[in-house]
C-alpha cells in the first residue's frame, strides 16, 4: 500500500480559465467559489474564469486564485477518487500553498485560510511596490555557489536565495540592480541557464518587510488547530504539530528561503512513495521529477 502524499502549488501556477469546468460540474466548487467572493468581497470567480490575465497574475489575487482553485482541484479528487483522499498521510506545498497544505490538514478552516491568504497577498504586494525588486531562476549552480553568487552581487544590490527547489535549481531574490548583475556573475559561476521571473517583487527575502509583521497581526487572530496529518514546513522542511510553532514558520517564511528540495528529500525519507500535485499548474511534478525520477506524481488539474 503507497504511502500518499499531496502538494499543493503556489504563485505562478495561475492561468485564465482554471477551475471553469469543475464549477459546472461539481456543486461543492461552485459553493467554493460562492464562499470566497463572500470572503474576499470581488467577483474571484470571475477573475480566474475570464480575466483578464494581468488582473488575475496580481500578488493579491493570485494568491486567494491560487488557493481556491487548488481546493477546487481537491474537490474533483474527492469526486473521483475518495480513497486516495483518505489515505493521504502528509501534506507539504510551496509558499502560498502551504496554506493550503494545512486547509486540508484541517490546520485552519476555509474562511480563515482565505482571509489570511488574502491579507499576506496584499502585505506582499505593497512591500513589491515599495522596492523595485524580483526573482531571478539561476539553473545549474549548488547553494554553495548560489551563496557565492549573493555576495558577488552585494556591490549591486541586496540579493538572497529564495526558493531551492531541486538539483541545481535555485531562485535568487533581490533588488533590481542586483539582478540585472545575475546574468554575467552566474555565468561566471558555471551557470547554465538564468531566466528572470515576472512576478511583482523579491518574495522570500528581507525586501518583503513588513509584510512579515503584517501577516503575524492576521495569524494571531486566526483560529489554528494540530494538523491531523504532517505539513511539512517550507522553511526548516519538517513538519510542525504546534499550533504556536505553524504561525511562527508561517511569518518566517515570507523573509526566508523556501527549503522544497529538501522537504521532497526528508518526505521520501518519512516512507512517502506517491505523490498527488493538487492545482493548476504542473511545476511541483517536474521538481519531483528532478528530485527522484523513480517516485511517482499524479496531477490533479484545475481545470
Amino acid at each position: 500500500m503507497p504511502k500518499i502524499a499531496f502538494l499543493f502549488p503556489g504563485q505562478g501556477a495561475q492561468a485564465v480559465g482554471m477551475c471553469k469546468e469543475l464549477d459546472a460540474e461539481l456543486p461543492a466548487v461552485r459553493e467554493l467559489f460562492d464562499r470566497a467572493n463572500e470572503v474576499l468581497g470581488f467577483d474571484l470567480r470571475a477573475l480566474c474564469f475570464e480575466g483578464p490575465a494581468d488582473a488575475l497574475e496580481a500578488t493579491d489575487v493570485s494568491q486567494p486564485a491560487i488557493f481556491v482553485a487548488s481546493l477546487a482541484a481537491l474537490e474533483s479528487l474527492k469526486a473521483t477518487d475518495p480513497a486516495a483522499v483518505e489515505a493521504c498521510a502528509g501534506a507539504a506545498g510551496l509558499s502560498l500553498g502551504e496554506y493550503t497544505a494545512h486547509v486540508f490538514a484541517g490546520t485552519m478552516d476555509f474562511a480563515s485560510g482565505l482571509e489570511v491568504v488574502r491579507r499576506r497577498g496584499q502585505a506582499m504586494q505593497a512591500a513589491s511596490l515599495a522596492t523595485p525588486s524580483g526573482m531571478t531562476s539561476v539553473l545549474g549552480l549548488d547553494e554553495a555557489k548560489a551563496d557565492e553568487l549573493c555576495r558577488l552581487a552585494a556591490p549591486h544590490g541586496r540579493l538572497w536565495k529564495a526558493n531551492m527547489l531541486g538539483p541545481g535549481n535555485i531562485v535568487v531574490s533581490g533588488e533590481a540592480a542586483a539582478l540585472a548583475a545575475v546574468p554575467a556573475l552566474a555565468e561566471g559561476l558555471g551557470a547554465m541557464k538564468v531566466v528572470p521571473l515576472s512576478v511583482a517583487g523579491a518574495f522570500h527575502s528581507e525586501i518583503m518587510k513588513p509584510a512579515d509583521e503584517q501577516l503575524a497581526e492576521v495569524l494571531s487572530r486566526a483560529d489554528l488547530k494540530a494538523p491531523r496529518i504532517p505539513v511539512y514546513s517550507n522553511v526548516d522542511a519538517r513538519p510542525h504539530s504546534d499550533p504556536e510553532e505553524i504561525r511562527g514558520t508561517l511569518v518566517t517564511q515570507v523573509l526566508h528561503g523556501v527549503r522544497w528540495e529538501e522537504s521532497m528529500r526528508n518526505m521520501m525519507a518519512d516512507g512517502f512513495d506517491a505523490f498527488y500535485e493538487i492545482g493548476p499548474g504542473r511545476v511541483l511534478t517536474a521538481l519531483l521529477k528532478r528530485i527522484d525520477r523513480k517516485t511517482p506524481c499524479t496531477h490533479i488539474p484545475a481545470r
